[in-house]
């Protein structure tokens, strides 16, 4: 009985090793535990990466619903089962130029533009400009009237066209008629124009009328563009016959 008191007093190493790492063990969750327990924020940032991630998760579910919405758009755009509209033609031009009861008589062997210089009406002078700088790019003489220069020319269109208020600008090519600002600048892109154009001799390109500077006016040289002139026989102040409203006449040096 003795032997085996001593016996079980001695415990043996290997027996110590065990119960010493089974004692740590368990002694380290209970201070994991007790930290967690003391420390409530580190259970808060614990929670908070989750949260992180999981709205990162989201996110990328986001972004592959956005990034399969646009392949889709993008192949139906290029399938080629999709009906295209054809555009819209712009060679009905030729059939513009052919008015054969629209014509200026003796006026076959140049252009004639009726068009204004004055900025009363925006698009109006807009459109006159544009016809007029698109004959200025071929180099050929045009014969401009200026409607609101001399009122002649505006009475002689609306005889021409038969209408009261024609809109401005209006071109005969040849003595035939054309039309206006739509059908010149259809025209010029289709390449008509140019060559309709091809018959007309070409001028210097940068050439200045010198008399009048190509305002196509000049004052009159009878009354100096006062539209009055003395009779001496009777003695009395009369109106000028050789100019317009305005006291102006024709360019002798370029519209001769």
């Amino acid at each position: 009985m003795a032997e085996m008191e001593k016996s079980n007093g001695k415990s043996s190493p290997g027996s110590m090793f065990f119960n010493r790492s089974f004692t740590n063990t368990a002694e380290s969750d209970a201070s994991k535990l007790h930290l967690l327990l003391a420390n409530p924020s580190s259970l808060n940032r614990a929670a908070s990466v989750s949260k992180f991630y999981n709205s990162f998760d989201s996110v990328k579910c986001k972004v592959k619903r956005l990034c399969s919405f646009f392949e889709s758009s993008t192949s139906n755009q290029h399938s080629p089962n999709l009906a295209l509209t054809p555009a819209k033609s712009i060679g009905h031009c030729s059939s513009a130029f052919n008015h054969p009861l629209i014509t200026l008589p003796a006026t076959e062997d140049r252009i004639v533009v009726y068009l204004t210089s004055l900025r009363g009406i925006r698009t109006t002078f807009e459109d006159c400009y544009a016809v007029r700088m698109i004959f200025r790019g071929f180099r050929v003489w045009v014969d401009e009237r200026d409607v609101s220069m001399d009122s002649a020319y505006k009475k002689e269109l609306q005889s021409v066209l038969r209408k009261n208020n024609p809109s401005l600008p209006q071109v005969f090519i040849k003595g035939k008629y054309v039309g206006g600002a739509d059908a010149i600048k259809s025209m010029f892109e289709v390449g008509e124009l140019a060559k309709i154009l091809d018959d007309f001799p070409r001028i210097q390109p940068g050439l200045v009328c010198a008399c009048c500077g190509d305002a196509r006016f000049v004052p009159c040289g009878n009354c100096s563009g006062s539209r009055k002139v003395f009779d001496e026989d009777e003695g009395l102040l009369k109106r000028c016959l050789e100019c317009n409203e305005n006291g102006l006449i024709r360019c002798p040096n370029c519209c001769s």
